[in-house]
């Protein structure tokens, strides 16, 4: 164990019914990270000690994920549950209000929460993943639909999680290794973690009902207001699940928003170039966007 990892706090906090596993260090104000699939906490590893001298980050593992809870019913996983255990890890932990930072679900779930809960978020920080507006307007076009293939494949009972674990979990390193532009992302150690989480039992299962119920209060929203919460994207430019245009004329739903592209880095943004993610994070919460 490192000496930044020996920093780590293991905790869990019981919220909307549910139990979450959190990883946690510093002290402060409120920086709340949220994952992606098919990831876990681990995801924000070069982040919790970065921001740790300001903050106190907690980085989760969603329900479903890793070590926290797996419900069996489909219907746990939506979008207004995934909200209500935002809100109450954060008036569970005893703060009004957090930064938040997101990657892919954790950002859709991000955006979502900063909708409901506006007064809750002082700044939002959204990393490769599109308003959700702008995402429904992707997925009416050939472009992207080619591109999210895998969710339709995710909408089948049994098979999606039986091709994940073939040849040990090989799917899992095919998409975090085999999608970096830079292969030394990720070590063996890193993809062997992705793989222990993933295997955990009824993970699998847990973590692809969020896409089996992806139009449940995410993409089939009829109407976006405009944001409030001065917002942050961070964007991957070789992301090859979601298209570059999907961050145009983001700026029509959000009135305090800001964007940096990071070229020759795919969708796994924060992991494939930290330093420059973190750089971002700190110039972005060092400002007086409000």
């Amino acid at each position: 164990m490192s000496v930044v990892e020996a920093a780590w706090k293991h905790e869990f906090i019981t919220t909307n019914n549910i139990k979450l596993h959190y990883v946690t260090q510093g002290s402060g104000p409120l920086m709340l990270m949220l994952h992606g699939f098919p990831e876990f906490w681990y995801s924000w590893r070069h982040q919790i000690p970065e921001f740790a001298s300001d903050y106190q980050v907690v980085a989760v593992d969603l329900r479903g994920y890793n070590d926290s809870d797996k419900p069996k019913d489909k219907s746990a996983y939506v979008m207004a549950e995934f909200v209500q255990d935002v809100k109450g890890v954060i008036q569970g932990l005893g703060y009004e209000s957090c930064v938040l930072v997101s990657h892919d679900w954790g950002g859709a779930i991000a955006w979502s929460f900063a909708y409901a809960y506006p007064e809750m978020v002082d700044k939002l920080i959204v990393m490769n993943i599109p308003h959700p507006a702008k995402f429904a307007e992707g997925l009416r076009t050939r472009q992207q639909l080619l591109k999210s293939w895998y969710i339709f494949l995710f909408q089948l009972p049994f098979l999606p999680e039986f091709l994940i674990k073939l040849g040990d979990y090989r799917a899992i390193d095919r998409a975090l290794r085999g999608m970096a532009v830079d292969k030394s992302t990720f070590t063996p150690f890193d993809i062997q973690a992705y793989k222990d989480a993933a295997a955990k039992p009824g993970a699998l299962t847990a973590t692809i009902n969020y896409y089996r119920n992806i139009a449940r209060g995410f993409v089939d929203r009829p109407h976006w207001d405009v944001l409030e919460v001065p917002t942050l994207m961070i964007w991957g430019e070789n992301d090859r699940a979601l298209g570059k245009e999907l961050t145009y004329d983001t700026a029509d739903y959000v009135r305090h928003f800001q964007i940096q592209y990071i070229p020759n880095c795919s969708h796994w943004v924060q992991q494939e170039k930290p330093q420059l993610v973190n750089r971002y994070m700190r110039d972005f919460l060092a400002s007086k966007a409000v």
